[in-house]
């Protein structure tokens, strides 16, 4: 069995890297959050690889199609590649189980709170899980990396109600304050 050597920080998109103005699908709507590429900076130089999980309904709800979106994620991760930072990976669901159309009507294990995408992109990158990282905005995203197994997990606070649900997370403001909560 091959050694699961490397580690990686699993950011949620909206909410986390990118300000959640909803459905965000061109450059034009694309808010960076303050702080991001600086949190980022910190992640990679301490060895970590950056992997984006991402529900993307609004792919399924028809708001936007997978090229637009295919194409707002090649402009952002070259807004991250022009400052010396890597994404090793963006892994999206376009689909819904009740909101969904055609195709993307259904109950999707890659869509959070399912684990599949961190799953298949730790399987994929030889990512040991239990030395790495989730920052995310909603439950969904603390779901998920509870259900993949990674221990280190930071809900940022958003608009997003998280009360009534398990513990084992942190709270935080935003990417950079989980960065520097982690190694501190």
């Amino acid at each position: 069995m091959t050694k699961l050597n490397r580690k990686a920080f699993f950011l949620d998109r909206d909410g986390v890297i990118n300000v959640d103005h909803g459905y965000v699908s061109s450059p034009d709507s694309f808010e960076f959050v303050a702080g991001v590429f600086e949190a980022c900076k910190i992640i990679v130089n301490h060895g970590y690889d950056i992997i984006i999980v991402t529900n993307q309904a609004g792919i399924g709800r028809g708001y936007y199609s997978e090229e637009q979106f295919a194409g707002l994620t090649v402009w952002m991760r070259e807004q991250f590649k022009e400052r010396d930072i890597h994404i090793t990976d963006v892994r999206y669901c376009p689909h819904h189980a009740t909101h969904g159309q055609g195709e993307y009507l259904k109950d999707c294990a890659f869509r959070k709170p399912n684990p599949g995408m961190i799953v298949a992109a730790a399987r994929e990158h030889g990512i040991n899980v239990a030395e790495s990282v989730l920052v995310g905005d909603k439950m969904s995203d603390i779901q998920a990396g509870q259900s993949a197994g990674i221990p280190a997990l930071f809900l940022v606070d958003s608009h997003y109600d998280a009360d009534g649900v398990a513990s084992g997370y942190q709270r935080c403001g935003s990417l950079l304050e989980a960065v520097r909560l982690y190694f501190a």
